[in-house]
């Protein structure tokens, strides 16, 4: 990195805190340190929304997944309309109603007190596992790229995050987001162009896409019913929709976003402006991975983007058969460039059946460039157990750091930790007033002042805050990050969203049928992922479904008397 680099990272980051401190200095009430002022407007909670979603992990992993997998991931989305329409419609206006500050709340006038305290637990275990993860993720990518300090950048991220977030409480989130966006889009954007302009000057943009297609990576619809399969049609559309409705109508670090709505009105708008740009945006950051994938088929390429990994075993009793492999690597990458090169220029001029010929070739190419990978990561599992051997998300990074122009990295890794800044604010931010208002206030404390409840606030910003880094200090790397958000979202997720559904549709049902059904599921949902009966999305339907039919069960065995507390009628 050059001096020009250290000062737009530098700058922006210092922009973003100080930025955030300065327009929330007087965020002294419960409604504007927790409810964000209740004043937002549509695209403000739009964008705080998109942003909360998007952290670093989106930046470094999703290119990174379509570099090896194409861009079948991005039917993981697909869903993510249908659950904001539903949103919109039934969650928004009940608790615009009654006024909550957050999501759980409501179930304590719908239930009772110990079931939202059970589904607010629920909800700080699953996100305070995931605001470790949003702060490792870049910080350990970064550290193996650059040789920066690990636990340094662990504690530089979060404590970044800490000081306006702690300052400013939820109205800060909201106001820096915006920015975060902005540099977001402008580095993304920036590095698309930088990669179609770095493609051979016969290669147009149209004859790229040929390429990638050519070696499968613009396959999109998957229409099978094979559960091996993790991202299909199906399993976006309908474990996607529970996923999206678990995450944006129960997650506090969602619903926190919106509920700064001025009206209710403003919030629907939001989650639709929201739902609208989000599947095209991935799509995008997809799409910038299978670009880069295309300009590594005209470049040589590691044969493992982790350096980390390729220095241990370089260094190790294994070198000389790495080094063998990085020789036949750069091989078969020669003849792919050449093999690319002519299918490029074939595509205007030669016939179906030579391009048809070019195409295999290179589908041939990539399949031994790919075996010749997987030896690669055999050779480093060898070295040690603790060395990561996968390498999706290091493939954006990589390119970043020996292709972009000077003054462009800067902004690329500034788009990387201001998304890694943007995630973990909204999750300490909504992990502090959850523990606020649904522990705190709700089981230990007497009625105190708005003063107390705003100092208690931040104190437990501070607290989940050091956790996070503490975490994140200790956490190690999972199949794919990305993946790893989703997963533990999904172990969780479908359970809280059948509790907060029998609370909204199904009203003969009580309290203590609900509480131990919550239990019983949580429990199974476990056991499933861990003896890997299902792929990790169809968890949020089962845990859906499951607690919802054991509740209904539950309740015609136990036929607690009474009248059923319900103001939501």
């Amino acid at each position: 990195m050059q001096l020009i680099d250290w000062i737009i990272l530098i700058g922006t980051l210092a922009f973003i805190v100080i930025y955030g401190v300065y327009k929330t200095k007087g965020s002294h009430s419960v409604k504007d340190y927790i409810g964000g002022g209740k004043d937002s407007q549509w695209w403000t909670i739009g964008l705080s929304v998109m942003a909360t979603q998007a952290s670093a992990i989106t930046f470094l992993s999703t290119p990174g997944q379509a570099y090896h997998d194409g861009m079948g991931f991005v039917q993981f989305y697909f869903g993510l309309p249908i659950a904001m329409v539903i949103i919109c419609m039934v969650f928004i206006p009940i608790y615009h109603r009654l006024k909550v500050y957050t999501a759980y709340e409501f179930l304590e006038s719908r239930f009772d007190l110990k079931t939202r305290t059970l589904t607010a637990l629920l909800f700080l275990i699953q996100r305070g596992l995931s605001a470790g993860i949003t702060i490792f993720a870049p910080a350990i990518i970064l550290s193996a790229v650059l040789g920066w300090n690990l636990t340094t950048l662990n504690v530089i991220i979060g404590v970044l995050v800490i000081i306006y977030t702690v300052s400013g409480g939820t109205k800060a989130v909201n106001v820096t987001q915006k920015q975060q966006m902005a540099v977001i889009f402008a580095g993304m954007f920036a590095a698309f162009f930088i990669i179609i302009h770095y493609l051979p000057a016969n290669i147009s943009f149209s004859n790229a896409l040929d390429i990638a297609g050519a070696s499968g990576k613009l396959d999109i619809l998957d229409f099978s019913f094979d559960l091996d399969n993790r991202y299909t049609v199906w399993s976006g559309v309908i474990g996607g929709s529970f996923l999206a409705l678990s995450y944006f109508g129960t997650d506090q670090s969602q619903v926190q976003r919106y509920l700064t709505g001025r009206s209710v009105r403003e919030m629907q708008l939001g989650l639709i402006f929201n739902g609208i740009l989000k599947v095209p945006m991935q799509f995008f950051i997809l799409l910038v991975g299978v670009m880069v994938f295309v300009f590594y088929q005209f470049n040589l390429a590691p044969l493992n983007f982790n350096p980390a990994a390729q220095e241990a075993v370089l260094e190790s009793e294994y070198s000389e058969e790495y080094q063998q492999l990085m020789v036949k690597n750069e091989e078969i990458q020669q003849q792919r460039q050449e093999t690319s090169i002519r299918y490029g220029n074939s595509l205007e001029s030669s016939s179906k059946q030579e391009r048809d010929l070019y195409k295999s070739e290179l589908l041939e190419l990539n399949s031994l460039e790919e075996a010749n990978r997987e030896e690669a990561k055999a050779l480093i599992s060898s070295v040690s157990d603790d060395l990561e051997t996968n390498d999706k998300d290091y493939v954006f990074i990589h390119f970043i750091l020996n292709n972009l122009p000077r003054g462009l990295i800067g902004l690329l890794l500034a788009v990387i930790l201001s998304a890694a800044m943007s995630s973990t604010a909204s999750e300490l931010n909504a992990l502090a007033s959850t523990t606020t208002i649904d522990l705190y206030r709700r089981n230990i404390s007497e009625e105190r002042s708005d003063e107390h409840y705003v100092k208690m606030s931040k104190w437990f910003t501070l607290g989940w805050g050091l956790l996070a880094i503490l975490f994140a200090s200790f956490a190690s790397l999972f199949d794919n990050l990305i993946q790893l958000v989703n997963i533990i979202g999904s172990i969780f997720y479908g359970n809280v969203l059948g509790i907060f559904l029998l609370a909204f549709f199904i009203k003969h049902v009580n309290s203590n049928a609900v509480f131990i059904a919550a239990l019983i599921t949580q429990a199974l949902i476990l056991l499933v992922y861990h003896l890997e009966v299902l792929p990790y999305l169809w968890l949020n339907l089962v845990g859906c479904a499951l607690v919802m039919i054991l509740a209904l069960i539950l309740q015609s065995v136990i036929h607690s008397p009474g009248k059923l507390k319900n103001n939501v009628d």
